[in-house]
């Protein structure tokens, strides 16, 4: 965590959202330098500001998360923006994020399995060992497999992020 608050109040603030590493009291101009010395060292920032000082940090960070509520160059300057000024958001985000990438991985695999087999077999590359595949049948799994990845999509929305 990279704060200009006093160091008592960016420790209560860490350890409330579980944060080991902190700096604290740092000057507007140091926050870009601070998130430029992390990345060298080999770390993935993640920024999270609201104001015009956060800005420059939160351009050169890996992933910048602005507050809705802060200036517009902040929020110009994310990559993402918050509607709330809740910080637990961030975290959401994340989870959410790792859960959007994961099914997209699931619907990659089941589009490239289906595909690999059907559109052989559609072709009649099986013709040899006796299966056809029917062009109306070939129209029909493929409008299946269309309904699958949409319906393992659609159970995203049953995530519920309030619980984080």
């Amino acid at each position: 965590m990279l704060t200009g608050d006093s160091k008592e109040v960016a420790k209560g603030v860490a350890q409330e959202l579980g944060i080991d590493d902190y700096f604290a009291e740092v000057l507007p101009d140091d926050k870009y330098k601070y998130v430029k010395q992390l990345q060298e060292k080999g770390n993935v920032v993640l920024m999270v500001g609201d104001g015009i000082n956060d800005a420059p940090a939160l351009t050169q960070a890996d992933t910048g998360i602005a507050i809705g509520a802060g200036t517009d160059l902040a929020v110009e300057a994310g990559d993402v923006v918050l509607v709330r000024s809740n910080p637990l958001d961030a975290v959401r985000l994340i989870v959410l994020s790792k859960k959007v990438y994961r099914k997209m991985i699931e619907n990659l695999i089941w589009a490239l399995g289906y595909n690999t087999v059907a559109i052989p077999a559609a072709a009649g590359a099986f013709a040899a060992w006796g299966f056809f595949l029917r062009p109306e049948i070939g129209a029909f799994v493929m409008s299946l497999s269309t309904v699958i990845v949409v319906a393992n999509a659609v159970t995203l929305k049953r995530l519920n992020l309030d619980k984080i």
